[in-house]
C-alpha cells in the first residue's frame, strides 16, 4: 500500500532526487521561470512554496533554514528580494503553464513553472525601458 508515502521518485535514489529538486528550485528562484516536465514542475512547486513560506518570516532562523536547503545565491535572492514581495499573499506563489511543446527524445510534455507576480522580471524590464527613454 502507498499510505503516507508522498512525492514522486523519478527513478532516482533519495540523494539524487534531493539534488534534482534543489537545483530546479534554485534555477526557478534565480531565473524566475523554468521549462521542465509536468511531474518535475509539480514537485518543484511544492518545494519552492514551502521555502517561500519559511522566508516570509524574515528572521535569522528563516534565513538559516533557507540557506540550508538552497545554494547561497538563490537563498539570498529568495530571502531578500522574492519573499518580501509575497508577504501579504497566503499561498499559491507559483503557477504551472502547460505548453504544446514536447521533448524530442521521449515526447514528454513540457510546462513552464513561474512565479505568479513575476516580481524581479518586472523590475528589470522597467529599469531597461527607463534607461532607453533616457538615452533617446
Amino acid at each position: 500500500m502507498k499510505h503516507l508515502k508522498k512525492g514522486r521518485k523519478f527513478h532516482r535514489e533519495r540523494d539524487q532526487r534531493k539534488a534534482l529538486l534543489k537545483s530546479l528550485a534554485a534555477n526557478l528562484i534565480l531565473h524566475e521561470k523554468i521549462k521542465t516536465t509536468l511531474e518535475k514542475a509539480k514537485e518543484t512547486k511544492i518545494t519552492v512554496e514551502k521555502l517561500i513560506t519559511i522566508a516570509k518570516k524574515q528572521d535569522l532562523a528563516a534565513l538559516r533554514n533557507v540557506k540550508k536547503k538552497l545554494p547561497e545565491k538563490a537563498a539570498n535572492k529568495l530571502y531578500y528580494e522574492i519573499a518580501p514581495l509575497f508577504a501579504k499573499r497566503k499561498g499559491g506563489y507559483t503557477r504551472i503553464i502547460k505548453t504544446s511543446e514536447r521533448r524530442v527524445r521521449d515526447a514528454v510534455p513540457l510546462v513552464i513553472l513561474e512565479f505568479v507576480d513575476k516580481p524581479v522580471l518586472e523590475k528589470a524590464e522597467t529599469k531597461q525601458t527607463e534607461l532607453e527613454k533616457q538615452q533617446k
